[in-house]
């Protein structure tokens, strides 16, 4: 595996648009910015453990309701079941439709995708209206990811 220099990802120009395409991610999926973040990092370590879990969310707010949240939503699932005898816990995994909204952020923050902001735009909130202007300009942008 090559190793990926800090200089290349700042080239790449990768974190440039995270904000939005994180607030897009967010709005469109009816998840909290802390829940995405800690998706991202349990998609990282692939099989997980409740335990896990609990020490990925010592950097975020406290939310008792979390873990509950995301399995009864689909976006973590059961990839291996106890058995009170030889595995002691479950194991997890994030979903497909995690694993789906995590590629599409980077292939967005890469520039091989746009961002199609129709559910944005059906809003007449300010908040939506200002991401949905900086969608826009995301969506000219087309230097993202080259170097």
């Amino acid at each position: 595996m090559r190793k990926i220099t800090s200089q290349a990802l700042k080239e790449l120009n990768i974190l440039k648009h995270y904000r939005i395409i994180r607030k897009w991610a967010c709005k469109t999926n009816n998840i909290n910015e802390a829940d995405l973040e800690l998706l991202i990092y349990l998609d990282s370590i692939e099989l997980f453990s409740k335990n896990d879990f609990k020490q990925g969310t010592y950097s975020y707010s406290w939310d008792n309701r979390r873990w509950n949240r995301l399995v009864k939503e689909g976006w973590i699932i059961v990839w291996r079941k106890r058995n009170r005898t030889t595995q002691k816990y479950h194991i997890y995994k994030v979903s497909v439709k995690c694993k789906q909204l995590i590629s599409r952020m980077y292939r967005i923050m890469l520039g091989e995708e746009d961002i199609v902001k129709h559910k944005i735009d059906s809003s007449s909130r300010y908040a939506y209206k200002v991401l949905s202007k900086s969608i826009e300009f995301l969506n000219k942008d087309k230097t993202r990811g080259y170097v």
